[in-house]
């Protein structure tokens, strides 16, 4: 049923289209037979709001994969330099909320570790609505925040990272398998408000899947059997998503929680000083529009990230299909 949801979306969407790119051009010829400015100028704005939409409806065929329509789980870690680091984390969950907010997405949150002064060292929320994981897949890696820092008394400049991790939350019918033996389950007290009955039990619980390293957290419900069984699900997601991983070559260090957060491993760069500029050093698509950005302005970054994915998995199938012969033999060393 969503399949089809989204196939009938998609053939509305395009006789739409046709149906006010056709009213359009009748309109804009009787408007110039009869030399009214004022028609001619209507027809110009309607199609400019046309390109608009069918610009967003071109970006949405990026979303390709297997896992693109669903829900997607974002993480995001502060890293190492303290209070700094803490608050750009901060900072970037705000912006993903933003960006979320402003797509008609709904966001659950899951856990939160505040930090010692400010921000917080770390934070996993859900992202609920149609091609969430499609669109927020590109985000996983290391962000960099260059700033006169607030908590400075000397007013330095300073450099601060922090990770985003994204997986998709994934259907019942998916099998993943999961061995007991294979899991470490801690229980603790949740931190911060939520109640007495919250914070006096050990209600969080904190899931280690041994073999991959693949830790994950949940401390948002009062039950501690609740918060169990959203961890598991987070867990079988990540294990899918690090699955989808392997099968488009790509590497481990990519993916935001098990890269290095800080220097050369950044995908995107946000410079507040000594001038503004957020740029992202896969695509090379930057701005200036610095404050918009970080209020959750991301669709070209998105959009450029994407395309310059879909480009490089056809890039790897002509390879794949350059490297095959008829005869089943090797191809010569170059």
């Amino acid at each position: 049923m969503r399949e089809r949801t989204r196939l009938a979306d998609g053939i509305e969407a395009i006789d739409s289209f046709e149906r006010e790119l056709s009213d359009a051009v009748e309109l804009l010829a009787l408007g110039e037979a009869e030399g009214d400015t004022e028609i001619v100028a209507e027809v110009e704005e309607a199609l400019r709001v046309l390109k608009v939409r069918s610009r967003s409806r071109e970006l949405e065929t990026l979303l390709s994969g297997e896992a693109d329509v669903n829900d997607s789980y974002l993480e995001v870690h502060a890293g190492a330099g303290g209070t700094e680091a803490q608050d750009w984390a901060d900072m970037l969950l705000r912006m993903y909320a933003r960006w979320a907010e402003n797509h008609g997405y709904k966001l659950e949150w899951l856990e939160e570790s505040a930090g010692e002064e400010a921000g917080l060292k770390s934070a996993t929320v859900k992202i609920v609505g149609r091609n969430a994981y499609g669109w927020m897949k590109t985000e996983s890696g290391v962000h960099r925040l260059v700033r006169i820092s607030p908590f400075d008394s000397s007013s330095r400049r300073h450099t601060s990272f922090a990770s985003v991790g994204v997986y998709p939350v994934i259907d019942e019918k998916i099998d993943i398998d999961i061995q007991d033996k294979d899991l470490r389950v801690d229980t603790y007290r949740a931190s911060g408000a939520g109640g007495q009955h919250v914070n006096r039990t050990d209600s969080a619980v904190r899931v280690t899947h041994l073999p991959s390293g693949i830790v994950v957290q949940c401390q948002n419900n009062r039950s501690q059997h609740r918060n169990r069984a959203t961890a598991m699900a987070m867990l079988r997601a990540r294990l899918y998503e690090a699955e989808l991983r392997k099968r488009e070559s790509e590497t481990q260090a990519q993916h935001a929680a098990k890269s290095d957060i800080g220097w050369g491993h950044q995908i995107r760069s946000y410079v507040l000083q000594p001038y503004q500029l957020v740029k992202d050093l896969r695509t090379g698509v930057e701005t200036s529009g610095t404050q918009a950005v970080l209020d959750g302005d991301l669709d070209d970054f998105m959009a450029a990230a994407l395309a310059q994915r879909v480009k490089g998995e056809e890039s790897d199938r002509r390879r794949e299909d350059a490297g095959a012969t008829d005869d089943g033999g090797s191809k010569p060393d170059p």
